[in-house]
C-alpha cells in the first residue's frame, strides 16, 4: 500500500542552477521528483536580475507559477512577455523556449514538468545577450 509522503522544507537545500543551462545566479531547489506512477517534478527556481535559462523544450509541456518578483518568457519567434507574481505559465511539449528575471529584477517561479522515458528537458543554445535585451514595451 501506499502511504502519502511529507518532504519537510528543512530536508532540502537549493542548488546552483548549472551554468551550462543557465546565464546568471539561478538556485534550483527541487521540491519534488517524478517516481511511479507520478512522472512530474517540481522545483523553486530562483533568478537573480538578469539571469535566464538557454533555449529548451519539454516532451510533455511545463506549467511555471510566477511566486515571486517580475520576470520574462519567450517562446521561439514569439515576443517577450513579462511575467508577474500569481502567473501561470503554459508552455505546449515540444515549444522551444526560456525563462527568467527581468534584467532589473529578480524572479522565482515553481516550474512543474512530466518526463517522458526518463527525460524532462532537452537544453540547447543559451539565449545571448542581444536575443534577451530585444524586446518591446510589455503590455
Amino acid at each position: 500500500m501506499t502511504t502519502i509522503q511529507i518532504t519537510r522544507s528543512s530536508a532540502r537545500s537549493p542548488s546552483k542552477g548549472p551554468a551550462e543551462y543557465f546565464t546568471g545566479s539561478v538556485r534550483i531547489e527541487l521540491l519534488f521528483q517524478a517516481n511511479d506512477p507520478l512522472q512530474t517534478s517540481g522545483g523553486l527556481v530562483s533568478f537573480d536580475a538578469g539571469a535566464r535559462s538557454a533555449w529548451h523544450t519539454h516532451p510533455r509541456g511545463q506549467i511555471l507559477i510566477v511566486t515571486s518578483g517580475t520576470g520574462w518568457v519567450q517562446q521561439w519567434g514569439g515576443p517577450i512577455e513579462e511575467i508577474r507574481q500569481g502567473d501561470v505559465v503554459r508552455i505546449p511539449p515540444g515549444q522551444k523556449h526560456w525563462h527568467g528575471a527581468t534584467a532589473t529584477t529578480a524572479m522565482a517561479h515553481i516550474a512543474l514538468t512530466e518526463q517522458v522515458d526518463g527525460k524532462a528537458v532537452d537544453w540547447m543554445e543559451k539565449v545571448t545577450d542581444e536575443q534577451y535585451l530585444a524586446r518591446s514595451t510589455p503590455k
